[in-house]
């Protein structure tokens, strides 16, 4: 590159054509290098506080190099500086304030010019280089490409992409394949980032979206639009699932993914190391769906709780094992394919919590509605599991079950409100012994009974109140039921975790508590405006 410089100028241009090829980078830029690598030799030569300025013409590769000055009357500064007579001398009519142009001579380069030259160049082809392959590869998240493996440093391969190199990290591969110099290997463009010593392709094996275009690949209909994958889950290497619809009725998703005599499939399963895939029908229904995304295991019925955003699948006792799967793995991706947590119990643990609960409830209206054992069971019965419920509840719906007429119906609803009158004046008497202030009842959604719950915990004021995060106050973890997979079993349940608050109530109640905070601080800026006022008035 250094011969470069002082070639002559079908040489000048013959290189540049040659490296812009080589590095597939527009001809100007390497014009451009040229150029800026003159401009520094000149200086060099000339001495740098000169303004140089050197033009190769891209056609016939003439090159001039010239400095500008600026026409002044009185000279300061004789490098970049001329009186009004030596410029007439440059260029006719010049006036003060112009700047002209004043020809310089060609340049003979030495050795250490010549190799900074080639520095400048090389930088400045490398930067193009770099941002030419962020260019090309930004717009290629998400797509499938195959390179060569260039080198592995401890256990990141390194693959040649053709026009730049991208990683394959430890932790996007696959479990336990392995890769030397010289493989062919696919992976996902997962990310590309602009970084100092060059773009930075991010490439995954692992990423659930390898699987969906590896399938777009190798199933026509899913390329086409006519199926599309709504959801996938993998444990990779081992075991995943995607849930696949049909926008044409007359086409069986599943089918057409699994291909004849599951050729399709198979073609996906060698490529992901023989890694386990179930195809399953997506639907709109949410527990026909969970039913599904349990495969191969049955599923006797799905109990689905909104409020908690969790769902029960109850099987039967020989299901239960393939329902979990090997260490939770089947229900662990029936949960990500469906985006909800999902418990798994026996019919014999379904019934026995059942019938925990209907005791548990008759016994509580028995109590506190002070009715008979065949009362208290025929609410419960009917769906009544609180004194709310039977309080709040429309008349007609109590008188409108076998054996209650209105005027009982009436008489129900009278008692619960009387008992639930009473739980609360017995739950403000025992907080306010504990020492929580009333400050606290003025709270949106707070209720006597979670003031108490807030007392035993220690929280009695609003600042106790404040100063927590609403995590802390109404976070519910998932119950580590027996015989059930969870991944959260470290969590810790908010204070007032039983009430159902949501995360947004929960936000709400903690910034009503820190609301004298602020006041507080406008009193004391009010107080301290007003000090200076009176100060400055004396």
């Amino acid at each position: 590159m250094a011969s470069a410089i002082s070639a002559n100028k079908a040489e000048l241009l013959a290189i540049a054509d040659a490296v812009a090829r080589e590095k597939l980078i527009d001809r100007a830029i390497v014009i451009e290098a040229m150029e800026e690598a003159i401009q520094r030799a000149a200086r060099a030569r000339y001495g740098a506080e000169n303004d140089i300025r050197a033009k190769i013409d891209p056609k016939t590769g003439d090159m001039r190099l010239w400095r500008v000055v600026e026409v002044v009357d009185q000279v300061d500064d004789f490098f970049k500086q001329v009186s009004v007579v030596d410029a007439q001398k440059l260029q006719n009519g010049a006036a003060v304030g112009d700047f002209i142009v004043d020809p310089l001579p060609p340049i003979e380069f030495g050795r250490i010019a010549a190799q900074a030259a080639k520095q400048v160049i090389f930088q400045k082809v490398r930067d193009a280089e770099r941002e030419r392959q962020y260019a090309e590869f930004k717009d290629r998240i998400g797509e499938i490409i195959t390179g060569i493996v260039k080198r592995i440093e401890f256990g990141h391969v390194v693959v040649d992409l053709g026009r730049a190199e991208g990683a394959l990290r430890r932790d996007q591969q696959i479990p336990r394949e392995t890769f030397r110099v010289g493989d062919r290997v696919r992976s996902l463009i997962m990310n590309v980032r602009r970084e100092n010593r060059g773009p930075q392709i991010l490439l995954s094996r692992s990423h659930p979206n390898f699987m969906k275009k590896l399938f777009a690949q190798e199933v026509p209909e899913i390329y086409d639009g006519i199926i599309e994958i709504k959801a996938c889950s993998r444990d990779p290497g081992s075991r995943a699932k995607i849930a696949v619809v049909s926008q044409d009725n007359t086409i069986d998703p599943v089918g057409a993914c699994v291909g004849m005599k599951g050729s399709r499939v198979q073609a996906v399963v060698q490529e992901v190391q023989g890694e386990k895939i179930d195809i399953i029908p997506w639907s709109e229904d949410l527990a026909t769906f969970v039913v599904n995304s349990l495969q191969p295991a049955q599923v006797s019925r799905v109990v689905i709780d909104e409020d908690d955003s969790r769902i029960e699948a109850v099987v039967p006792d020989d299901q239960l094992s393939l329902a979990i799967g090997r260490r939770g793995q089947n229900v662990r991706l029936a949960s990500q394919l469906t985006g909800s947590a999902i418990d798994i119990l026996t019919e014999a643990d379904a019934s026995e919590r059942r019938q925990k609960e209907f005791v548990a409830h008759s016994e509580l209206f028995q109590h506190d509605l002070d009715v008979d054992e065949t009362l208290a069971q025929l609410l419960v019965a009917e769906g009544f599991g609180s004194l709310e419920e039977v309080a709040y509840v429309d008349q007609a719906e109590i008188s409108a079950i076998e054996g209650i007429d209105e005027e009982l119906a009436s008489e129900l609803q009278n008692r619960a409100r009387e008992a639930l009158e009473q739980r609360e004046a017995e739950a403000r008497e025992e907080r306010r012994k504990l020492g929580v202030e009333d400050a606290l009842a003025d709270l949106p959604y707070m209720t006597e009974a979670m003031l108490l719950t807030l007392g035993k915990a220690g929280i009695k004021t609003l600042d106790d109140l404040g100063d927590l995060s609403t995590d802390e106050l109404v976070h519910k973890k998932r119950q580590d039921q027996r015989r059930r997979h969870s991944s959260d079993n470290n969590e810790e349940d908010g204070i007032l975790a039983e009430y159902g608050l949501s995360q947004e109530q929960g936000n709400e109640i903690i910034m009503a508590a820190r609301a004298h905070w602020f006041d507080d601080a406008e009193d004391e800026t009010h107080s301290s405006e007003d000090t200076e006022t009176r100060s400055e008035k004396a």
